[in-house]
């Protein structure tokens, strides 16, 4: 399966110990999706289409998906449409 590096706004909440936790992201093209839930947060590289740094396992709309902040941008694994 093809993938592509889609970058995505972000909006998180940073508690007073500077803990990150997304809460939600902007699609490309504007639909937002909430983050039901925060499984993991760890330093990763995505095997997929390349990049990384910290990575979070985050659920959306009951999916397990993959959250990457790459310096100050944030992306994710999107599936290529090859229709």
């Amino acid at each position: 399966m093809n993938c592509r590096k889609v970058y995505v706004a972000v909006t998180l909440k940073v508690d007073k110990h500077g803990n990150i936790c997304p809460l939600s992201i902007a699609w490309e093209n504007g639909q937002i999706y909430e983050i039901d839930r925060l499984k993991l947060t760890c330093k990763a590289v995505s095997l997929k289409i390349g990049g990384g740094g910290t990575r979070y396992t985050v659920i959306i709309c009951g999916k397990e998906r993959y959250l990457f902040q790459e310096g100050n941008k944030w992306f994710v694994e999107a599936k290529e449409n090859t229709g």
